[in-house]
């Protein structure tokens, strides 16, 4: 039974009505009763109406909305959002695949449970929580996956992040079963190795397998540079697509390390590879090489909105020193993953460096997150990944 309420000022219902599942501390106009961190709450409007069940946090998203019903939030509530979210990955053909068995199970608001993100990693599935109340229903959801997942999945291992709030700790163990780690899975046949535990994110960044592919359907007989190449997922598909040469750069040592050893799963890789550990952006400004391909796929430059005009700038520089090194008709794969860069304003950054590098550029794909990481239609800022393939004369 849920017992706490919030109560929204008059005209604060509008985005709730729209499906947006977010209420803004700003909107809410009086509380009933004391919920703490991730406790489930009611939405009320100013006449006392439900609208809403969700999670409460005490930052400026107030409540994460789970249904806009008065509904139950039971075993049967986790059952039927992941039951719904595994039958559409095995429509992507995704989940119970032999040759690819890396995919997003859960991807927050797009799946209807917000502030939760599900990676599967052969038949290992690590539950990543952003918000207190999926890391307090941890169990009980936990034992739902293994009921929808069945033989598929064999253990669930709780990523934990920094704390969401004054008294929550959310630290990292198996919720159920066990595994070794890292493992061994597979995308598109390429091998690599997850390390959930020491990893970023859950271990490896999902969101890019269909842009990988596509990297690797252009690299045969090419030269490539892939920058921020964290555990080499790029290098990997571009060597097994016929690349001639492909250097991997990351300033981290860890990361470099984790290349190597994907690197090194390939059976017989046609082309050289070498990995170098550097700050990309002093690298980038004097190349060795005359590079064909050129990956930038930075981190988030900006997760909040203070440092977005710091973001744009640091893409524009990035990008115009990338430009001004590579050959003549080689091809750039750039990216953006902060969610406060929309599409146009990552767009704007890219032309913005195009104008500074006097040189002919053509947007040959516009790329974005894949299948298994949904947009709600009603919460755009679901889409959070943008990137083009530009074409430098």
């Amino acid at each position: 039974m849920i017992e706490a309420a919030v109560i929204l000022h008059p005209g604060k219902e509008k985005s709730l009505l729209r499906r947006h599942p977010w209420v803004f501390s700003g909107a809410i106009r009086e509380m009933k009763g004391e919920p703490k961190e991730g406790d489930l709450v009611s939405v009320l409007n100013h006449r006392g109406k439900v609208l809403a069940t969700g999670m409460y946090g005490t930052g400026s998203i107030a409540v994460r909305v789970l249904d806009f019903s008065e509904v139950l939030i039971d075993e049967s509530f986790w059952m039927q959002r992941l039951s719904r979210a595994w039958e559409l990955r095995k429509t992507l053909g995704l989940a119970e695949n032999q040759h690819s068995n890396i995919f997003r199970w859960v991807h927050g608001e797009g799946d209807g449970l917000p502030g939760l993100i599900i990676d599967v990693y052969g038949d290992v599935a690590v539950f990543q929580p952003h918000q207190a109340g999926m890391y307090h229903h941890r169990e009980s959801i936990a034992h739902a996956m293994m009921s929808v997942a069945g033989k598929h999945i064999k253990a669930v291992y709780c990523k934990g992040i920094e704390s969401h709030g004054p008294n929550d700790s959310f630290t990292s163990d198996y919720i159920v079963g066990e595994s070794t780690c890292p493992v061994i899975a597979l995308e598109y046949g390429n091998q690599f190795k997850i390390d959930w535990e020491r990893g970023q994110k859950t271990g490896f960044f999902v969101d890019q397998r269909e842009n990988r592919r596509l990297l690797g359907s252009l690299s045969k007989d090419k030269k490539v540079l892939n920058t921020f190449s964290y555990s080499g997922g790029f290098s990997v598909f571009a060597l097994q697509g016929g690349a001639k040469l492909v250097h991997s750069v990351d300033s981290s040592a860890l990361a470099i390390e984790w290349c190597d050893e994907n690197v090194a799963l390939i059976d017989r890789p046609v082309g050289k590879h070498e990995s170098l550990k550097a700050d990309v952006l002093q690298y980038i400004k004097d190349l060795p090489e005359d590079y064909d391909i050129i990956v930038l796929d930075p981190p988030a430059f900006a997760k909040n909105l203070k440092a977005r005009h710091r973001a744009v700038q640091a893409y524009k520089r990035l990008n115009a020193a990338a430009m001004r090194q590579i050959k003549p008709g080689g091809l750039i794969f750039t990216f953006s993953c902060s969610q406060v860069v929309d599409k146009n304003l990552f767009h704007g950054s890219v032309l913005a460096a195009a104008i500074e590098s006097n040189r002919k550029v053509r947007v040959l794909h516009q790329l974005h997150q894949p299948a298994d990481h949904p947009i709600n239609m009603f919460h755009p800022e679901g889409e959070y990944l943008k990137g083009l393939v530009i074409q430098v004369d």
